[in-house]
């Protein structure tokens, strides 16, 4: 099976240059929704240009992971991208986007993160690594686990060959084992991305903040790549959300009609999840940090519940 260049080309500009803009709209939502101006939704692509005109600060503690962090960070969250079906049923990378490649991609940017955040030997940044690593050993299980109960249904772990499996007669549209699994996957979402209630990314209080905490020491070109992979990771993660529980108008070919209508049902798609992101944010306080695990554990048993359910009512 041959690469498709022009895909990953098209595909790679797609998550490039959409994950600020949705990064930027769930902020301007949220900003209105509390009587806010809040800033301009093209504002992160303004943020990016000018992180990457400015130099660099780099602890004389530092060692190469630091330095080697960002491109790290940037590359795994474009790789896993490459993996997911967004506007067409079949993925640039397809043939090597499987599940447990997603995940495995995903947790490598994770892994070099925290890494990054204990090189410098700072307080915050290792207590921000030492938060993030905890959340991840519930939160990766629970998104597995979820996406699993879609991948048994589907008869295979392939990620494009799941999202044509549901276009076949037969699939019964979000029953209550994905209904089930969406729930999980919804929570996992918001704390792989770092909102509310999980984190709030709007913060630097020391006894709140996660994400931020392993991002204190970088600036210039290396917190560009660090936000911008961030961005990317979830538009990733909400279009797997999207398209795998909701597998709506995606294109068949790739004329230029069927594509430009695909772009638009994944738009659309996109649009609802950010609303939701934004209405959950607003109506609910950040948790304390030993209640995170509470919540990611209602994922896991969410997750847990809809794959035993698979395999009772198949």
């Amino acid at each position: 099976m041959k690469l498709d260049l022009p895909a990953i080309v098209a595909q790679t500009a797609l998550l490039l240059l959409l994950s600020p803009l949705l990064s930027g709209l769930i902020k301007n939502w949220k900003a209105k929704l509390q009587n806010r101006r809040g800033a301009r939704v093209w504002q992160p692509y303004f943020d990016l240009a000018k992180f990457l005109r400015k130099d660099m600060v780099v602890s004389e503690h530092a060692s190469w992971i630091f330095n080697f962090t960002p491109y790290v960070l940037l590359l795994t969250a474009l790789t896993a991208g490459l993996m997911v079906p967004m506007v067409t049923a079949q993925a640039p990378l397809g043939l090597f986007g499987g599940v447990l490649a997603l995940v495995g991609m995903l947790a490598l940017g994770r892994f070099f993160m925290a890494l990054a955040g204990l090189d410098p030997a700072t307080t915050f940044g290792g207590m921000g690594s030492s938060r993030e690593m905890t959340i991840a050993a519930i939160a990766e299980p629970a998104m597995m686990m979820a996406i699993f109960t879609v991948a048994i249904t589907a008869g295979s772990t392939n990620l494009g060959q799941i999202v044509l499996a549901s276009q076949r007669p037969g699939w019964e549209f979000f029953d209550p084992a994905h209904a089930l699994a969406f729930a999980a996957m919804f929570i996992v979402l918001l704390a792989e991305t770092g909102r509310i209630p999980v984190d709030n990314p709007a913060t630097h209080l020391e006894l709140t903040m996660i994400h931020e905490a392993m991002l204190l020491e970088y600036s210039g070109r290396y917190l560009a790549f660090m936000e911008w992979g961030a961005a990317i990771k979830q538009l990733v993660l909400m279009a797997l959300l999207a398209n795998l529980f909701f597998p709506l108008g995606l294109a068949a070919d790739a004329t230029p009609a069927a594509l430009g209508l695909g772009l638009l049902w994944f738009a659309g798609k996109l649009l609802a999840l950010a609303a939701a992101v934004v209405l959950v944010e607003f109506t609910n306080a950040k948790l304390r940090l030993f209640r995170v695990p509470d919540l990611l554990s209602a994922a896991f048993i969410l997750a847990t519940l809809a794959l035993v359910s698979t395999f009772l009512f198949r």
